[in-house]
């Protein structure tokens, strides 16, 4: 009997916990601000409405309707599982607009539900016609086991490096800097440095990070697969994301505003170091994959700001794009921390396997 993917389960929880994010952002400002939680459901359609936010609405909860149909198909037929998917996320819509009557800064609108129904809707229509062939078909299902280890926790792994990617839309952050907590610092402003240790820092940053990657995917790849192929392609598929955050958050023209000499010599000399670690037994890929994750985390925290970033965000207007940022925001403080505790899993795993 066919069963659910556990990596759709997996990926429909980090998907809802993101559009939880965005949709309660920035979880300040709290009160009651006299009016009942479920009001806007018969209130009038809001008077301004864009294009734009109806289409953001329906884009971000078509992923969900679509996850959510992976994760009960095969246990219930496709017309249930679409109906359940839709009614899953329209669910989840109501909670989370009733939760935004709270917020002074977010407006619960029966417009914006509308339009999370319908994108879950079509989510799960396509994910209908796709489930047999992405859950249980030759192609993505058997390249997915055919690279990647058997099991759901290697599933959880591979959820991560997905945030991973998600994180690099953060144009907050220096390049692969995520877990960067200065704001809770309050880390010293980098003003009055040199240049060259803004050169420095960054090439630290990246170089660790891309390192710490390259080996946290290693551990998910079954031995003799081309592991040095699929880390040069995530190191690449994050620096596509980077140059298309930063032309749609700040413009086409700056879309290369993150290519610091820097940046560029760390990812360059961390790719080549990853390459050549991989050779590496399973149990030294995960402790270096852990060293190196904590001394990028490290050195993002105590790195100075760079003046010429913090100039640049200092003009930057979020406008449309504010909940979006604070999702990838959230994404890069947790992550490093939130894979730091899955490598200690598998070496808990590995060694009691050993045992």
């Amino acid at each position: 009997m066919l069963r659910p993917s556990p990596l759709a389960r997996y990926l429909l929880l980090a998907y809802a916990l993101l559009i939880i994010d965005a949709s309660l952002y920035p979880f300040s400002g709290w009160r009651n601000q006299g009016v009942a939680p479920l009001a806007f459901l018969f209130a009038p359609l809001p008077r301004y409405v864009t294009t734009f936010d109806i289409a953001a609405n329906v884009l971000a909860y078509a992923p969900l309707g679509f996850l959510a149909l992976l994760a009960l198909r095969p246990l219930s037929r496709a017309t249930a599982a679409v109906v359940a998917a839709t009614l899953a996320s329209a669910s989840l819509s109501v909670a989370l607009e009733a939760i935004q009557t709270y917020l002074p800064s977010r407006i619960a609108s029966n417009l914006d539900l509308a339009a999370n129904a319908a994108g879950g809707l079509l989510g799960a229509l396509a994910g209908a016609a796709f489930a047999k062939r992405l859950t249980h078909g030759a192609e993505l299902h058997g390249l997915r086991h055919r690279i990647f280890i058997s099991g759901g926790r290697i599933d959880l792994g591979l959820v991560l490096l997905g945030l991973w990617l998600v994180s690099q839309l953060n144009p907050e952050t220096l390049l692969f800097g995520n877990g960067d907590l200065r704001v809770l610092l309050a880390g010293p402003s980098g003003a009055h440095y040199p240049p060259d240790l803004f050169i420095r820092a960054e090439a630290a940053v990246a170089g660790a990070n891309a390192v710490a990657l390259g080996l946290f995917a290693s551990c998910l790849i079954v031995r003799h697969q081309p592991v040095r192929l699929v880390m040069v392609a995530l190191i690449a598929a994050a620096l596509a994301l980077r140059t298309l955050a930063f032309a749609m958050l700040f413009s086409p023209q700056e879309m290369l505003l993150w290519v610091t000499p820097g940046a560029l010599f760390g990812v360059a000399v961390g790719t080549l170091l990853a390459i050549i670690v991989v050779a590496l037994p399973r149990a030294a890929r995960l402790a270096l994959a852990g060293l190196a994750l904590m001394a990028a985390t490290v050195v993002v925290n105590i790195a100075p700001e760079n003046p010429y970033l913090a100039a640049s965000l200092s003009v930057w207007r979020q406008g449309h794009f504010l909940n979006f940022n604070g999702l990838t925001r959230f994404v890069s403080w947790i992550w490093p921390f939130a894979a730091l505790g899955y490598l200690m899993l598998l070496a808990a795993e590995r060694a009691r396997s050993k045992a």
